[in-house]
């Protein structure tokens, strides 16, 4: 198989509270109660059609500030080297991110969202509607998490967050 290369164009741009990676919440979960909002560019903004009936979206982005690849990290909730596929850290072959966020409103090209663990001016690549019927799973097995307690977990996913 030979190398092949893809080419993304962002959708429109994530404002958040979160300036600086390290007193950022790792996921959504730690994130309660953190405002963002997505600016969507004009040319896309008819795309945005009928989303306000869901109450939360898959938000996809580019991890802009990811600065190297390593394929063995230390997860925030781990002080253990993990397979990078097994986590969700920035560090990956293809710096691409994923969350979901509650969709508090819509304003024109202006979503509000909330529970947002994204840096500002994230680069959005695009948005899709989490649903239930199709994205709701009961999972059995959530490999090394399953060795965090929940404690822990809280600590260390909202890490230096003050809001």
């Amino acid at each position: 198989m030979t190398e092949s290369y893809i080419q993304y164009k962002p959708i429109g741009v994530i404002h958040s509270e979160h300036t600086i990676a390290e007193e950022t919440p790792i996921q959504p979960t730690y994130a309660k109660g953190c405002r963002g909002r997505a600016e969507i560019f004009p040319e896309y903004e008819e795309g945005l059609r009928d989303l306000e009936g869901f109450s939360h979206i898959y938000l996809i982005y580019h991890l802009h500030r990811s600065k190297s690849v390593k394929l063995t990290v230390k997860p925030f909730l781990q002080d253990i080297e993990r397979g990078v596929f097994a986590t969700r850290a920035p560090s990956r072959p293809n710096a691409i991110g994923l969350s979901i966020v509650e969709l508090v409103s819509r304003e024109g090209n202006i979503l509000y969202l909330d529970d947002v663990d994204i840096l500002d001016g994230t680069p959005l690549l695009d948005i899709k509607p989490y649903t239930a019927k199709f994205d709701r799973v009961e999972t059995h097995r959530n490999g090394w998490q399953d060795e965090v307690d929940e404690e822990t977990a809280r600590r260390r996913g909202q890490r230096g967050y003050r809001g």
